[in-house]
């Protein structure tokens, strides 16, 4: 589930600045946090990475039988449907997650 950590610097209240000082940089994150009011690591939606399809079923992938003939025999395969699927959306998370930009350790074995 890679590719949801932010490019830029800066974008997170909670990630550090870069090129400060250790403590001057940790004061500025603290009062980013403290000021900013959707400031928290946690994520409680995603993006589904489900589709409906025409009927209404919901599933990573569609696939339809189609019948091939070849040299006179009969030959079933699956074809792939990729048009007329609309994506699920945003989700509600059962529990909430920790952001990947999150910038503190929380364990350490």
């Amino acid at each position: 589930m890679g590719g949801s950590g932010s490019k830029a610097k800066g974008v997170w209240p909670f990630s550090g600045s870069g090129g400060d000082s250790g403590s001057d940089a940790n004061e500025q994150s603290l009062a980013r946090l403290k000021s900013s009011r959707n400031a928290t690591p946690f994520v409680f939606t995603r993006r589904s990475s489900l589709y409906y399809d025409e009927d209404g079923d919901l599933a990573h992938e569609f696939y339809e039988e189609t019948v091939v003939t070849k040299n006179g025999r009969k030959k079933s395969k699956l074809k792939r449907i990729h048009k007329n699927l609309i994506p699920q959306g945003i989700v509600k998370l059962d529990h909430p997650c920790i952001h990947v930009d999150f910038p503190i350790v929380l364990c350490e074995g």
